[in-house]
């Protein structure tokens, strides 16, 4: 008998043991699997409102595929703050970091970051850059494949002899222009190459005058003045951009203009700008950024250069002025936005929304030599 219930026992026990281990099992199994958030890193070289809005399109390229941070990704933003220093460090950081993916914004932070992941360990999406196959990071000009395989994304060369050309159309007298630029900003020695090339067709002069950090700038602008430049032009140059305010204030004192392939010059005081839709330069990025997060191999995508056009005019900029500078009547027709005499402005719209944040078309080209 006593047999008989140890036998009873043991079967109970058995029963029990199997159930529990089935619903942990089934426990297990209903349990949601916890899938990695990517990390991105957005990297830019100084507060400018160009490379904001650039950073701005970033993230709206991001979300526009479906990648929002808090939600499905984490992104994490830094900012040299127009120090070269700094702009190393930040690339160290990021490239040592637990990033999936890194874009920069601009040349500088393009060549920093490109110098510390050499070995690829990040994956790594870059914008703002006027030409990223002068920049020395590995990518060829006669062939769009031609670059690292974890390194891809757009160059945007601003329109240099376009912006001259307007310029003599303002004023056909125009004879002798000046331009500030730092030599060691790889982007503004092609910038300012482009100009000399430009200027030599059409018979200008072209002043110029070095500045190696925002302070240096206002020396550099008086010694062109005094050399005689009838108008003063702003290239592709983080660090002159960073002091273009004391460029207009000087050049509206000698009674010059200042026109500039950067758009958004106009609110400091340039007669035009024609260039580049940052926003939109940075919102394609971050859709090639989403695409290679979706599986895309950035082996298998082309560098590409993209050009969003924008052509901003100031009208007020015209006062005071020593030589008889006009904006004809189909400049002021195509223009994206003007500025009147008396600081009003006018912005064309399309489908309801603004040139700001969405540009009507725009034109890309396979990088050609």
């Amino acid at each position: 008998m006593w047999a008989a219930i140890r036998r009873l026992s043991l079967g109970f026990f058995l029963i029990a043991l199997a159930s529990g281990v089935l619903l942990l099992s089934d426990s297990t199994r209903r349990k949601p699997v916890a899938t990695k958030v990517p990390r991105i890193a957005i990297v830019q070289h100084a507060s400018q409102s160009i490379i904001d809005d650039g950073v701005r399109g970033i993230l709206d390229g991001l979300a526009e595929a479906g990648f929002q941070d808090g939600k499905n990704i984490s992104i994490r933003r830094y900012n040299a703050e127009n120090d070269m220093p700094t702009a190393s460090t930040i690339a160290k950081q990021v490239v040592s970091g637990p990033y999936d993916l890194v874009l920069t914004a601009t040349t500088v932070s393009l060549q920093a970051v490109a110098s510390a992941n050499q070995a690829g360990k990040l994956t790594h999406v870059f914008a703002l850059v006027s030409d990223p196959y002068a920049a020395g990071v590995g990518i060829g000009r006669d062939n769009p494949l031609d670059h690292p395989r974890h390194l891809v994304g757009y160059g945007t060369m601003q329109p240099v002899a376009e912006s001259f050309r307007l310029a003599h159309r303002m004023f056909p007298g125009l004879k002798v222009v000046g331009v500030v630029w730092n030599p060691a900003e790889v982007n503004s020695q092609v910038n300012t190459q482009l100009a000399r090339e430009t200027c030599r067709e059409t018979g200008t002069d072209l002043l110029e005058a070095n500045a190696d950090n925002t302070s240096a700038v206002h020396e550099a602008v008086g010694a062109l003045i005094a050399r005689g430049a009838q108008a003063l032009w702003v290239g592709g140059d983080v660090t002159v951009l960073g002091a273009l305010e004391s460029v207009t204030r000087q050049a509206r004192e000698a009674g010059i203009p200042v026109f500039s392939v950067i758009p958004g010059s106009t609110d400091k005081g340039t007669l035009f700008d024609v260039g580049a839709n940052y926003h939109e330069v940075g919102r394609l990025a971050g859709a090639l950024a989403a695409q290679i997060l979706k599986g895309t191999d950035p082996a298998t995508l082309p560098v590409e250069s993209v050009l969003p056009k924008q052509l901003l005019v100031n009208k007020a900029a015209l006062a005071g002025l020593k030589d008889p500078w006009q904006v004809p009547a189909d400049v002021l027709r195509s223009a994206d936005q003007v500025i009147d005499e008396h600081g009003g402005r006018q912005t064309k719209v399309a489908s309801g929304r603004s040139f700001d944040s969405q540009p009507v078309s725009w034109r890309r080209w396979v990088a050609a030599p």
